[in-house]
């Protein structure tokens, strides 16, 4: 995938952090990082460095192609695309791209790698514009 021939908005959002590992005397107060490629998860410390909680990346490849089907009116909750978890995936539990409200949404259980516990849950939505050419196989 060529990004720089890729236009529009993709929103992520992140909705909650599962068995989160504790950083702090008795919790943690986590916020996340989103870098383009990965994102990270982080305990906001006030008087010393944060401590960091895990890591994780997400695939965009399969909401990449399902917006790419250019689809028209379906039901809500149609599934167009299952992703199993594997050894190359962040993924806990399978994730599916859904139809609903007129777009796309894919919702994915994260599992957090470099750290002894942890999972969080975030969602893909959003209108992206594909310039010609933008991929390649």
């Amino acid at each position: 995938m060529d990004n720089n021939n890729i236009l529009g908005l993709l929103k992520l959002r992140i909705k909650r952090g599962i068995n989160l590992a504790i950083r702090d005397a008795r919790a943690s107060d986590p916020y996340v990082v989103v870098n383009m490629g990965d994102q990270t998860v982080y305990d906001k410390d006030t008087f010393s460095v944060d401590d960091k909680m895990g890591e994780a990346e997400i695939d965009l490849k399969p909401y990449v192609q399902c917006k790419q089907m250019g689809l028209g009116k379906l039901p809500n909750g149609c599934s167009l695309k299952r992703i199993q978890p594997d050894r190359t995936n962040y993924l806990a539990e399978e994730s599916s791209c859904i139809w609903q409200n007129g777009k796309i949404v894919q919702e994915m259980f994260l599992r957090l790698r470099n750290v002894e516990s942890g999972e969080i849950l975030v969602e893909l939505s959003g209108l992206m514009l594909l310039v010609a050419g933008a991929y390649h196989r």
